[in-house]
């Protein structure tokens, strides 16, 4: 048994943090689904822009646009065309898993991180255009995020809630997702056809807390493991109440968090740090190509998820005797992460704008890919 077949025993599904034109004209993603045990694939704003500013494969797309499109609905179609691909590569493993898993997830604008209508609105549109059932709309966990979250549901759009960083906004998520889904009972719609994954995200907990500590701190590099394993713990509640009980019996699938953000910023740390340390049941894993390859050679699975909250709580007890306030911590990391990917959403726009105007060659050369994506 290798390393994804033994988290697959644990109850924990792999996807793969990557997209672009290439992994889906070769076949790529769906070999990885048949023959590696890959169960979904997730994409970001910051994804396409590498994809669309760096690379030549969708300048044909571009150019065959027409005049009176806006940059932004270019931008939309090129998202929308690709996931529709990516959710037929994976239509297998969806069908095969009963729709428990197989999903490709697209996000909405970022620029609407708090506009809930315009959020609303293009999830919907979103899920009517790609017209996947596999597919996944990410909307991130701001405050009106959550409010489009539970519309969403309410509506029947999978939905991938991104950009968690603290509990007591996951509980909100899951109140949304509990709403949601009571909206559709009332309306005696049907349940078992909608999924969702709240994806929590990992090292940059980590990054943003250990510079806030003295170099010498026993906390450093050991808070957003706790801070994910009280998440969990909250997940393991909800099983346990009589709302939830409720919609099981309908039918409903349980909204299982996804540890996202699992590559160390740290150098000091193990490249499998992450995922080794949040292995346990009905959770996913999305991890970069590197990420998911050493996991493959050297990980370590085991269930470590199960006993661990008391621990977590004196690790978060510790941080706030330290001084560091982890409510103030994770606010700033929801607005650095909806600022980051708005900005790789309008670097996306100047890319498509100048290939527009420019040509593809021309282009690629005024706006070069710098960096790698943030995670």
């Amino acid at each position: 048994m290798n390393r994804i077949e033994r988290l697959e025993e644990l109850g924990q599904s792999v996807w793969l943090d990557y997209l672009d034109h290439e992994l889906l004209t070769t076949g790529e993603l769906g070999r990885m689904a048949e023959k590696e045990g890959l169960r979904g694939v997730t994409s970001n704003p910051t994804i396409f822009e590498k994809a669309i500013a760096k690379s030549t494969a969708y300048d044909a797309a571009i150019r065959e646009a027409e005049p009176d499109e806006s940059d932004g609905h270019v931008l939309e179609a090129l998202m929308t065309r690709e996931l529709m691909r990516a959710c037929d590569e994976l239509r297998a493993c969806y069908e095969r898993l009963g729709g428990a898993d197989g999903f490709a997830s697209i996000e909405v604008d970022p620029t609407l991180a708090n506009d809930t209508p315009g959020q609303i609105e293009q999830a919907l549109r979103l899920w009517e255009t790609v017209d996947r059932p596999n597919l996944m709309v990410k909307i991130p966990a701001t405050r009106p995020g959550v409010t489009a979250i539970r519309a969403c549901l309410g509506h029947g759009v999978n939905i991938n809630v991104t950009l968690l960083f603290s509990v007591s906004r996951y509980r909100e998520v899951l109140e949304a997702f509990l709403a949601g889904l009571e909206h559709r009972a009332a309306a005696n719609e049907r349940l078992d056809d909608v999924a969702s994954v709240a994806s929590f995200f990992v090292s940059r907990v980590d990054a943003k807390v250990d510079a806030l500590l003295d170099e010498a701190s026993p906390l450093r590099g050991r808070v957003a493991v706790a801070n994910a394993r009280l998440a969990y713990a909250e997940y393991e509640k909800m099983l346990a109440t009589p709302r939830w009980k409720a919609l099981a019996a309908r039918g409903a699938r349980p909204q299982r968090l996804l540890w996202a953000s699992t590559t160390p910023k740290q150098k000091d740390v193990a490249d499998t740090y992450y995922v080794d340390a949040l292995v346990g049941p009905n959770t996913v894993d999305t991890m970069t190509r590197e990420t998911l390859e050493a996991f493959t050679e050297h990980g370590d699975p085991q269930d470590r998820l199960h006993g661990a909250a008391e621990e977590a709580e004196r690790t978060m007890k510790e941080l706030a005797a330290a001084g560091v306030d982890f409510a103030k911590v994770a606010a700033e990391l929801e607005d650095e992460g909806v600022a980051a990917f708005a900005e790789s959403y309008e670097e996306s726009l100047r890319a498509i704008a100048d290939k527009r105007s420019f040509g593809s060659s021309e282009a690629a050369k005024v706006r070069p890919w710098i960096g790698s994506p943030p995670r």
